[in-house]
């Protein structure tokens, strides 16, 4: 099931690469979200696209960015290190948020039967906690609509 703009957003509880506790409703009333679902930390297009969200945050006003991914913390410690990001990624190591945000491929996704792979997707959570923007691509080559995005949060 995805998400749909309107809505108010599921849950996010998990924990980033630094084992911190990332709770998105402690954003609801203070900051909009971007969540950015990938498929797996030092991918080439992954890489690109937080290098490149990372390299222009001042384009994302009043917004906390958050990466999400299935890796574990220690994957996306050495990811965030080796890349220098500045803002969390967060381990949902079991695709319990990725499904419940329809971000998550089925088992066809690969020729090993991965279940368990975020969808490369973009998806705005306003400050009501509402969801704001939800893209959420098939083809883990392709990049979201980032121009939108930025509109978006530029009101």
């Amino acid at each position: 099931m995805s998400v749909t703009t309107g809505q108010a957003a599921p849950a996010v509880n998990l924990f980033d690469d630094q084992m911190q506790a990332f709770d998105l409703a402690a954003y609801k009333g203070k900051q909009n979200v971007l969540l950015l679902f990938y498929p797996g930390a030092f991918t080439s297009v992954c890489t690109n696209e937080l290098n490149m969200v990372n390299n222009d945050l001042e384009s994302y006003p009043d917004t906390q960015v958050v990466g999400i991914s299935t890796d574990s913390p220690f994957v996306l410690a050495e990811f965030k290190k080796a890349n220098s990001l500045t803002f969390p990624l967060l381990s949902d190591h079991n695709a319990e948020v990725s499904g419940a945000y329809g971000a998550k491929y089925d088992n066809d996704f690969t020729p090993m039967g991965l279940d368990r792979i975020s969808k490369r997707s973009a998806i705005v959570v306003d400050k009501d906690g509402n969801i704001a923007h939800a893209e959420i691509l098939e083809n883990a080559g392709e990049m979201p609509d980032f121009d939108a995005v930025k509109s978006l949060l530029a009101g």
